[in-house]
């Protein structure tokens, strides 16, 4: 009967669906061929220059389709008409929805491809990027000598006008500070022009008495083109703050792909102690490879104290850290300090404020057995030459002994999810150059999908049995250092040359680090050096659509609580540049595995033509392979069709509307309805 009953349900809605089909007024042959295809994929011509090497990155990081020529190959595609255009089923198509140029004409004075490229764009109503050029009247631009400038930009407090703020650019705050990293190095070079008839300025900044315009749309001749006149790189924060809108405007907020600001902080080693640097012996005491380090170890743990600040820092910001915590190793220092541990009772009170996260019972390292007797480390062997490897069930007993304490304390985890002590039982190299052929089954054994390595090691997800990685950024602020000063100083023994009391690591690797010109007053050096470094560097993730977590240890949030500078500059600096629109998505590390997961299947499908995706009139249809979710991104107002009538599509981002989307019941296609 309950059978029969779905057979009745499924029949009933595809007459349903029969019976709108045909209620629909057909449109004649003529008005559909009068309303063309526009495919829902950019043209980017290359001349290897970085601006459009920015733009390329943007798409590409975001899941947008692009077609590349590279100006400077003899091989190349001519661009003609029949490049750009054809017919589909009696229905003309333009086969990219924008065009990306290295400048208004890269082609040359009388070229035949920009004059199809031009008759193209006016036809079917497509824009185009000039990436970077300069001021002058053939981009709707007065000569700079009429009221602009032209030279170095580092530093320069350009704005978003109000024609920006309620066009491309609304998702920012106002300000677009270009980069000013060191006064002895030019980091930008432009022009900034008055606008002529035709023109409106979407950013600009001070000229003497007036304001020039950097950023802008040139309508002319039917066509309509972003003028970009200044030159810049795909790490620059002034490009990573604009590029979404220059997307939004190519594409005319129609699009494949979707973008987040994402940043999630994992605080590693809760309730464990962890080990202090020694700025005598330029090593941490208790680490093997720390020669007379014996009988001087110290250690670094937070306080009561420190938990309550914890939790109002969190309230004051409104961020939620995640607190990674060994269980195990608390249970162990709280019998050694006479069964009393004020710390763990009060993060286990606020319990509810944070986002837990195991990582393991006791932090033991999980790959082979470790033999120290050699600097570096290596792996012990057994009598007939096989690597020792940390047994199946001692790994699952770390995982499922975390999991049960967590439990009894009320503490809510998500047990898909575990960070393992210093990633361990994941391959090492080169020691290790292979993971634990224990940890996979132990993983399975305990439900675990998501398993958190080093971003600095291994970038890509990959997969570790039935469980994927996520990749983690370790913050460049130090587990072995409580306050300010030690911190300071052991970036100093990292970073300075052998003259100025380094370890010289800096001169031995040059290519992978730059030595300070001079060591750090260890007394101020962390705020005013260090800080500001590290906060510009997760910022830049932040910005780049980049869903990595970044993680950091219980340490630095002790004593002198030397992350939250870090986090404070970050996060006050992130809300003064974005509106309220586009808030920092701070998401669980299942989450992020999800969206790494998305992404390489939605990459892969794109490099196999595998996707179809196009617009005619306000009718979107994307289709791509079964199983592989589409991220798409829409007008505020878009409609999802369903089965029976429609949805609001996606959810609301810096203005537009965006989501991972694929067909509904008794679909083969995603399709949207335009507002």
């Amino acid at each position: 009967m309950v059978n029969k009953n779905r057979m009745n349900r499924v029949a009933a809605a595809m007459a349903a669906a029969t019976l709108i089909s045909v209620a629909v007024p057909v449109a004649s042959a003529e008005a559909a061929a009068a309303t063309p295809r526009i495919d829902l994929r950019v043209l980017v011509v290359d001349d290897g220059g970085s601006s459009v090497e920015a733009i390329t990155a943007e798409l590409r990081d975001t899941g947008v389709p692009y077609t590349r020529v590279d100006l400077g190959s003899s091989s190349r595609p001519v661009i003609n008409a029949a490049y750009l255009s054809d017919t589909v089923d009696g229905r003309p198509r333009a086969k990219f929805q924008g065009v990306v140029l290295p400048n208004e004409n890269p082609f040359g004075t009388g070229s035949a491809e920009m004059t199809a490229l031009a008759a193209y764009e006016t036809t079917y109503g497509i824009r185009q990027v000039d990436a970077y050029t300069w001021s002058h009247p053939g981009v709707g631009l007065e000569y700079t000598d009429n009221g602009g400038y032209s030279g170095t930009l580092d530093g320069t407090q350009a704005a978003v006008t109000a024609a920006g703020k309620t066009g491309p650019f609304g998702y920012l705050g106002g300000q677009v500070t270009f980069e000013d990293n060191s006064p002895l190095v030019p980091e930008s070079y432009g022009f900034m022009g008055k606008p002529r008839t035709g023109y409106t300025s979407y950013l600009d900044a001070p000229v003497g008495s007036g304001r020039a315009s950097l950023v802008g749309e040139y309508a002319h001749d039917g066509r309509s083109e972003l003028v970009v006149t200044f030159g810049y790189n795909q790490y620059q924060q002034q490009f990573r703050l604009l590029a979404r809108g220059i997307v939004e405007w190519l594409t005319q907020g129609v699009h494949l792909g979707q973008e987040r600001n994402y940043f999630a902080v994992h605080v590693d080693d809760v309730f464990a102690p962890d080990a202090r640097w020694s700025k005598e012996l330029n090593c941490t005491p208790g680490d093997y490879a720390c020669a007379g380090g014996e009988g001087q170890e110290s250690t670094i743990r937070m306080t009561a104290a420190d938990a309550q600040y914890a939790a109002q820092w969190q309230t004051s910001k409104n961020f939620k850290l995640d607190m990674l915590f060994n269980a195990g190793a608390g249970e162990e220092w709280k019998t050694e300090h006479g069964g009393v541990d004020a710390m763990t009772a009060q993060l286990v009170a606020d319990r509810a404020k944070y986002r837990w996260m195991n990582h393991t019972y006791s932090h033991p390292f999980l790959g082979c057995v470790q033999d120290t007797t050699t600097s570096p480390w290596t792996c012990k062997k057994n009598a007939q030459g096989a690597i020792q490897y940390m047994s199946r069930a001692e790994i699952s007993a770390q995982i499922r002994d975390n999991n049960n304490w967590a439990a009894a304390k009320g503490i809510t985890t998500d047990r898909t999810e575990l960070v393992t002590g210093e990633h361990s039982g994941l391959k090492t190299a080169p020691q290790q150059p292979v993971d634990n052929p224990n940890l996979a089954g132990a993983l399975a054994d305990n439900g675990v999908k998501w398993a958190g390595s080093d971003n600095s090691r291994e970038p890509a997800q990959r997969a570790v049995g039935a469980a994927l990685t996520v990749p983690r950024h370790p913050m460049n602020v130090y587990y072995n250092t409580g306050t300010n000063a030690e911190m300071a100083d052991e970036y100093n023994w990292i970073y300075t040359s052998r003259a100025d009391g380094g370890s010289g690591a800096c001169e031995d690797n040059p290519a992978t680090s730059t030595c300070l010109p001079a060591p750090l007053d260890v007394t101020t050096g962390y705020s005013s050096y260090i800080v500001p470094q590290e906060a510009r560097t997760a910022l830049r993730h932040v910005l780049a659509n980049d869903p990595r977590p970044h993680y950091v240890h219980q340490s630095n949030l002790a004593e002198d609580r030397t992350l939250y500078p870090v986090l404070n500059q970050v996060l006050d600096t992130y809300r003064t540049l974005y509106a309220p629109s586009a808030p920092i998505v701070n998401q669980t590390m299942k989450d992020t595995g999800v969206e790494l997961t998305r992404r390489a299947a939605w990459d892969k499908a794109i490099a196999n033509n595998q996707v179809t995706a196009y617009r005619i009139g306000k009718d979107v249809t994307v289709k791509a392979p079964s199983g592989v979710l589409a991220p798409i991104t829409a007008p505020n107002g878009t409609k999802k069709q369903l089965l029976l009538g429609t949805a609001d599509f996606g959810t609301a981002y810096a203005g537009t509307r965006s989501a991972w989307s694929g067909p509904e019941l008794l679909q083969s296609a995603v399709t949207l309805k335009l507002l």
